[in-house]
This record gives C-alpha cells, sequence and structure tokens, in this order.
C-alpha cells in the first residue's frame, strides 16, 4: 500500500537567531549562512513521528535537520549554540539575540531529543512485534500443508480402506481448493477496496496541490500588492523628504528675511520722507496715513510669518507620521516574505512526496 495524504508538518517551536556552517575545509571557521537573522522552527511530523530543524533564507532551506537521540545541542558561549548533524555531514550553529533565547531553544531541544527517543523505541517495539508474528505465522500454516496419509496396499483386503483413504483425500483437497478460492476472493475484494482508496487518495493530493498553487497565487498577488503600497509610500516619503530636503523652512526664512529687509527700507524710506515732509512742514495728516499703511503691511507680514510657521510644523509632522507608516509597512512585508518562504519550502516538500508517491 502506498502511505495515505502525508499530513503537513505541525510547528511546535520558533526562534529568531543567525545562522552558521562549519567550514568543511577547516572545521573550525564558522561560515554565515544568512546575512540576519532567520527564523529556526521545530517542526513534527505525526505520520512518520520525526523531529525537524528548519530554517529558509529567502527561497533556500539552509536548515534542514532531522533530530536524532544521539543529536547534543552545545552552548559555547552566553548567546552561541552549536550540534553536529550526521546526516549532513556539517555543524550548525546559532547566534542569539539574548541568552534567554539560547537558553530556550536548547531546552527545547533537549525536549525534543527525548521525544524523538521514545519514538525510534515505540517504533522498534512494533518492529519486533510485527517480526514475532511473521515468524509465528508459517507454523500456523504448516498444518494445512500436511501431506495426505499414506494409504496401506499389502492385500486385497485393504482396498476399500484405501479407496475410503483416497475419498477422504479427495474431499480434503476440495475443502483446501474452496477455501483457496474463497480467499482469493477475499483478497481480491481487499485489492480493490485498496485500489479505491488508492484512487480517493490520488484525488485528495491532486485537490490539495491545486489548492497550495492556489495559495501560492494569493500570496504572491499579495506580496505585488505589498511592494506597490510600500513603492507609493516610498515615493510619497521620498517627495516630503524632497520638499524637506531642500530646507522648506530655509526657503520661507530666506523669504520672510527679503520680506522684513524690504519693509524695513520702506519705513526707513517713509521715516526720511516724514522727516523731509517735517522739515517742509507739509501735510500732517498724509504723514500719519502712510505710516498707518506701513503699520498694517507690517503686522501682515507677521500673521504670514506665523501661517508660514503653523504649515512647516504641519509638514514636519506629516513626515513623521510617513516616515512610521513606511516603517510599519516594511516590517508587515518582511513578515508576510517570510511567512511566504516557509509556505514556499513546505509546497516543494509537498510537491516532491507527490513525485516520489507517482513514481511508485
Amino acid at each position: 500500500m502506498y502511505p495515505h495524504h502525508r499530513e503537513r508538518e505541525q510547528p511546535i517551536f520558533s526562534t529568531r537567531a543567525h545562522v552558521f556552517q562549519i567550514d568543511p575545509a577547516t572545521k573550525r571557521n564558522w561560515i554565515p549562512a544568512s546575512k540576519h537573522a532567520v527564523s529556526v522552527s521545530f517542526f513534527f511530523d505525526s505520520n512518520r513521528n520525526v523531529y525537524r530543524i528548519i530554517s529558509v533564507g529567502g527561497t533556500k532551506a539552509i536548515i534542514n535537520c532531522i533530530v536524532t537521540p544521539s543529536m547534543t545541542f552545545t552552548k559555547t558561549s552566553q548567546k552561541f549554540g552549536q550540534w553536529a548533524d550526521s546526516r549532513a555531514n556539517t555543524v550548525y550553529g546559532l547566534g542569539f539575540a539574548t541568552e534567554q533565547q539560547l537558553q530556550q531553544f536548547s531546552e527545547k531541544f533537549k525536549d525534543v531529543k527525548d521525544a524523538a527517543r521514545l519514538a525510534r523505541e515505540k517504533s522498534q517495539d512494533k518492529e519486533l512485534a510485527n517480526t514475532a508474528l511473521n515468524i509465528a505465522a508459517p507454523q500456523d500454516l504448516s498444518d494445512d500443508l500436511q501431506s495426505p496419509p499414506v494409504m496401506c496396499v499389502n492385500g486385497p483386503e485393504d482396498k476399500l480402506y484405501r479407496s475410503q483413504s483416497a475419498d477422504i483425500t479427495l474431499s480434503s483437497e476440495k475443502e483446501r481448493i474452496k477455501k483457496m478460492l474463497s480467499e482469493g476472493s477475499i483478497c481480491e475484494l481487499n485489492l480493490e477496496t485498496e485500489f479505491f482508496t488508492l484512487q480517493d487518495s490520488n484525488s485528495k493530493l491532486v485537490a490539495a496541490l491545486h489548492e497550495a498553487n492556489a495559495n501560492v497565487a494569493q500570496w504572491k498577488k499579495q506580496l505585488v500588492a505589498y511592494q506597490e503600497e510600500t513603492e507609493r509610500l516610498r515615493e510619497q516619503v521620498a517627495d516630503l523628504e524632497a520638499h524637506g530636503g531642500h530646507g522648506p523652512s530655509d526657503l520661507l526664512k530666506d523669504e520672510l528675511t527679503q520680506s522684513l529687509e524690504e519693509l524695513e527700507a520702506l519705513l526707513k524710506a517713509k521715516d526720511e520722507e516724514i522727516h523731509i515732509l517735517q522739515s517742509k512742514k507739509t501735510d500732517y495728516h498724509e504723514i500719519e496715513r502712510d505710516r498707518d499703511q506701513a503699520i498694517h503691511r507690517l503686522r501682515e507680514v507677521e500673521m504670514r510669518n506665523s501661517e508660514l510657521e503653523r504649515r512647516i510644523q504641519n509638514t514636519e509632522q506629516n513626515l513623521s507620521i510617513s516616515l512610521e507608516d513606511r516603517d510599519r509597512i516594511d516590517t508587515e512585508l518582511q513578515r508576510a516574505i517570510e511567512i511566504l518562504d516557509i509556505k514556499i519550502f513546505d509546497l516543494n516538500d509537498l510537491r516532491q512526496s507527490l513525485v516520489k508517491l507517482l513514481d511508485k
């Protein structure tokens, strides 16, 4: 029988760390497997009773390690630990941000290793039980394979006994043939049942594959939408920074300074005119009116200055809000990319299992 649809592995623990691998040439130096901290997770496969450590960087699995009872996680410093994987012929190293994260990972590694040991012991006990049943089965069948009783042919008086023995042997042979035919029909029914079960499993696998492809397409659309939104926000921030980079406050200050200089020059000119008019004893009311107009213009400039300062503050607040929104969108986009990487890896694993299943 082929295995039924394999359930997807369930995550049981996840943390973030910088991943390293030992240099295969020197066996001493560490080679970074990721440019930044990535997710490192423990997964459990309930069908195979297998625990795995998986870490994905981009579209590549940088850790795909099956936990065995012989593995040991060693803390070499306050924030760094390592373990050896004999299957991959390498040594993995993890650098954590805090000592607490390292302690949590070490405890979870020990728990998973103990669980893997118990699962292996249960599997060995089951294999021993199956072996014992296979050994006992031929002994039970030996009774059906015994040879028919030997007939005595010592004389004419034994003809009746030989005929009765032949009839008994013939009837027992017929019974054995009937039993074989009935067992053959049962086997045929079992094969048909298995065939329909395989068809049902195959249809379920195809449906799961289509669903996974649909999910991947949806995730790609969401990723494109996130990227477009991020690009739009970046453009807005760039526009705001462009306006701010040219120094809106500097431009306004220059404009205000120029206006004040013009007003000061105007006031100075008016004062000179006043002095001239006073010296010439011209109409005093006209001078007063000109001064009032100059004062009015000065107040308008001050109001305009206040309005420009308020606009500068609003612009700075909008710029700060836009920067916060961009950081939030970048964080959400990074999280969505990591989730998509894990989903893509699971999909590739499922596809490989399907290929193996179809090859069988």
